[in-house]
């Protein structure tokens, strides 16, 4: 038995490259797993369940055969497709879970997150962050045209990329006190997330014991993968 976690592929039109990566990943590493976790940022942004893009459709078809021949798959929302929604999952054979969703990992007590509430020194961020989980700035988002919410995107986008290359490099990163707080609160000593782009092993200590976090890679150069089973724990990379 095996369980895989990735994030922060950032699928999108400009970057065929990834996708087609995605998809034989599917096809080489997920076929046979128990369970593929999706930790946000799955897509470079998100729309809505409605978006009829190749894209969109294509990757719902190549995820429900996954999901047909037996492997359970786990989205979480990120930074970029926190608009992802429930018909959208059920599409791709999908779970939606939440932001600090708890799991066994073959006897393990471990803590999923997408990592961007651990940023908590950026606080402009956290602000924008709190706005557009609102479910009332959702609906009305997702109240407007389909063409309209394609150019929000992209401005949003933009913007996104501009602010981040003015911040100092630490500022994105996660603060140790509030995961060690969170870890804390959740009762483990291992967590899982993406979001930073700076995949690692991170040997901690919690509540006075050993304890590990995880941070899963992004998918510019490179795939990533966390793939765990009943007696190892590999972070995995490989040249896109």
């Amino acid at each position: 038995m095996t369980a895989l976690f990735i994030s922060d592929l950032h699928l999108n039109e400009l970057r065929p490259d990834i996708t087609r990566a995605f998809y034989v990943f599917l096809q080489q590493k997920a076929a046979g797993a128990d369970a593929l976790y999706i930790l946000g940022d799955f897509f470079d942004a998100w729309i809505g369940d409605d978006d009829d893009s190749e894209l969109s459709q294509g990757v719902a078809t190549a995820l429900k055969q996954l999901s047909d021949q037996g492997t359970r798959l786990f989205f979480m929302h990120g930074n970029r497709d926190f608009l992802l929604g429930q018909d959208y999952a059920s599409r791709c054979g999908a779970t939606l879970i939440d932001e600090g969703t708890l799991i066994d990992l073959y006897g393990c007590p471990t803590l999923l997150l997408h990592g961007d509430s651990l940023c908590i020194d950026d606080i402009p961020y956290q602000q924008f962050r709190n706005q557009v989980r609102m479910p009332a700035w959702q609906q009305q988002v997702l109240a407007q045209p389909l063409a309209v919410r394609r150019v929000m995107a992209a401005n949003m986008r933009s913007q996104s990329e501009g602010m981040n290359s003015l911040k100092a490099s630490d500022i994105m990163d996660v603060n140790l006190a509030e995961v060690s707080r969170v870890m804390q609160s959740a009762g483990v000593q291992r967590l899982i997330h993406g979001h930073t782009h700076r995949p690692a092993r991170h040997q901690l200590e919690i509540n006075n014991q050993p304890a590990e976090r995880i941070v899963l890679g992004d998918w510019h150069s490179h795939g990533w993968c966390l793939t765990a089973n009943e007696e190892t724990l590999e972070l995995e990379s490989w040249p896109l």
